[in-house]
């Protein structure tokens, strides 16, 4: 893991100084919970987004973290392969890649149900990457 972007996505977290903060740190840890091996980056600098998106990676991309005005959405890169009994997808839901987890103010996030979700994206990708 780089220190540099760990260091970057903790002032993402800290600099917002509310809920939204909070939660990305909170799903966060349990992504490097979920998959102790995860790579975490900061990607996609631009000029209307000088800051970047987290990033967590192992054998490939398993999800990012943006922080928006009103909620806090974990994009899962592969989603669409993924089995979510727990309903736990609710944006990015045409797409035949992505989906997303969009968390608003007051939300609760099952994070039994979000732990299985990373660690079947990990699962994923080293199944894809043996079938290489």
């Amino acid at each position: 893991m780089s220190a540099a972007a760990s260091q970057e996505i903790d002032a993402m977290c800290s600099d917002v100084g509310d809920w939204r903060g909070a939660m990305l740190s909170r799903l966060r840890k349990l992504i490097m919970q979920a998959d102790p091996g995860v790579v975490e980056e900061v990607k996609w600098k631009r000029p209307g987004n000088p800051a970047g998106v987290p990033v967590w990676s192992d054998d490939g991309m398993i999800c990012t973290g943006e922080i928006y005005k009103t909620h806090v959405k974990v994009t899962f890169a592969r989603g669409a392969q993924l089995d979510d009994p727990h309903g736990l997808f609710n944006a990015s839901l045409d797409g035949n890649l992505r989906r997303a987890i969009d968390v608003h103010e007051g939300d609760t996030v099952d994070e039994a149900a979000f732990t299985s979700l990373v660690e079947a994206a990990v699962a994923l990708n080293r199944a894809a990457r043996r079938g290489r």
